[in-house]
């Protein structure tokens, strides 16, 4: 029997895995964050209209040849920044209404991937009614969706999601029994944030009979490499997720951009510039866009500009052709119809481009009556600007 002994040691030494709670556990212990979160995006991208009729934006009040269903009819909406889309349940899935609501535009749109676009069209049938979202969705706006009973430890974007199961530090609090981002590397820290920001597709597809477009199997902590892979693109091609340089084209893509930039490979995370729990600032970030630029860009830092501001932008200082993420971050990645979302490559982007590769720059993001031949005339009137970068 001796010999049994060490099996019997080393069973009772592997402990349970630790499993979900759910977000409201952990406002106990953390009132002020939980508060903060609770009003954020990531904590509202899914809501349940029957409870709160109010999450519908969608205005319903006049027909609509693309609207075919009633906000009765509605069992979640998704987004209310950009879009706003309407899911219905059918068996134990859901499924994406096909018309969404654009917000900054006030009008319905068709929603309808078309086949060629995302990588999963040719997977699924070309029929909305036909492609669940729990593959191809839910995953990332949900917590701890599990593919084989489709049910979630609770919707929307919630502290697991970020930190990891919770039940050991829910049980006994310590930062051993948590995943805090902030005290991983930097690719583990920002693969937190990759998991539902980039465009890609699982390392084994389909899984279990079904393709999926989110990182089945990923958890808080681990490496996303070893789970996702990231969009491929050949330099010189427009495609749809990306253009010719591999900037994104598309939205969803931001960690895609990230990883190119000197940013990425200097060790600068996600939330160096944003803070998921919630600010007052447009895209959560830690502070107004400039100031948080500045913060490592300043006129006082190496890594910042040389001369002042306006010598730097050639823009009159308090205009926008003055922020940073204007020329560093435009916005050219299509949302919905005509509104786009900010590139994260932090790359200046030359007119030169478009005439080459009819791509967008920097420059046209702002000056839409314009085109790139007018940008690229003032620019060469840049005489402290290096004439080599803007070709």
């Amino acid at each position: 029997m001796n010999h049994l002994l060490p099996v019997f040691f080393l069973a009772a030494l592997a402990a349970p895995a630790a499993t979900y709670t759910g977000s409201k556990a952990c406002q106990t212990c953390h009132p002020a964050v939980y508060a903060r979160w609770s009003k954020t995006r990531m904590a509202n991208v899914v809501r349940d209209p029957q409870k709160d009729p109010s999450a519908i934006i969608g205005d319903f009040s006049k027909p609509n040849a693309l609207v075919t269903f009633k906000p009765a009819d509605v069992a979640f909406t998704y987004g209310d920044k950009w879009k706003q889309r309407y899911f219905y349940k059918k068996g134990n899935d859901y499924f994406v209404y096909p018309a969404q609501w654009d917000v900054q535009n006030k009008t319905w749109r068709a929603y309808h991937p078309a086949a060629g676009t995302d990588w999963w069209t040719a997977r699924y049938p070309d029929d909305q009614a036909q492609r669940p979202t729990g593959p191809l969705c839910d995953g990332c706006h949900s917590v701890n969706y599990n593919i084989q009973s489709h049910e979630v430890t609770e919707w929307n974007v919630g502290c697991e999601k970020c930190h990891g199961p919770a039940s050991d530090h829910v049980a006994k609090p310590s930062k051993t029994n948590i995943v805090n981002p902030a005290h991983l590397d930097s690719v583990r820290a920002n693969d937190t944030c990759m998991q539902c920001h980039t465009q890609g597709q699982p390392l084994k597809n389909p899984i279990e009979g079904r393709y999926y477009d989110w990182p089945v199997g990923y958890t808080a902590g681990d490496r996303l490499a070893d789970f996702w892979k990231l969009e491929e693109h050949k330099l010189g091609e427009t495609t749809f997720t990306h253009f010719p340089d591999g900037t994104a084209k598309k939205n969803r893509m931001q960690g895609n951009d990230f990883v190119q930039s000197q940013m990425y490979k200097r060790g600068v995370t996600c939330f160096s510039c944003h803070d998921v729990h919630g600010t007052q600032n447009n895209a959560d970030l830690l502070k107004p866009a400039q100031a948080q630029c500045q913060t490592c860009h300043g006129p006082q830092s190496p890594n910042g500009p040389s001369g002042t501001l306006t010598s730097h932008t050639n823009h009159p200082a308090t205009s926008t052709g003055a922020e940073c993420i204007g020329c560093h971050m435009p916005k050219i990645e299509a949302e919905i119809a005509d509104v786009n979302v900010r590139s994260h490559t932090f790359k200046f982007m030359p007119p030169l481009l478009t005439t080459q590769y009819k791509e967008p720059n920097s420059c046209n993001a702002c000056h839409k009556d314009k085109d790139a031949a007018w940008s690229q005339q003032n620019l060469d009137k840049w005489q402290n600007i290096s004439p080599w970068r803007m070709q």
